[in-house]
């Protein structure tokens, strides 16, 4: 969590959005981006806090991508840290 927006990774859902992506929530507002890049798949999140959620995951892609790559054989993920 970073400025109030709250960042999930649902791995097992990949069969509906086909590409690493993560979840991330603001309030009453939630989007899907893709990690590769940065694309929002679905939803919406104030134009603020998506500019702020696509710097991070610019930033953390690599880690990102481990994750996901982690999370899909069963192994645990590492915390990415948030923006500061």
């Amino acid at each position: 969590m970073f400025y109030g927006i709250i960042v999930s990774m649902y791995y097992l859902d990949n069969k509906q959005h086909h590409v690493p992506h993560i979840h991330a929530r603001y309030g009453e507002k939630e989007g899907v981006y893709s990690i590769p890049d940065g694309i929002l798949i679905e939803g919406s999140l104030p134009s603020n806090k998506e500019r702020l959620l696509v710097a991070w995951i610019e930033i953390h892609r690599e880690e990102l991508m481990a994750d996901w790559t982690l999370a899909l054989s069963g192994q645990k993920v590492f915390i990415i840290d948030p923006l500061k």
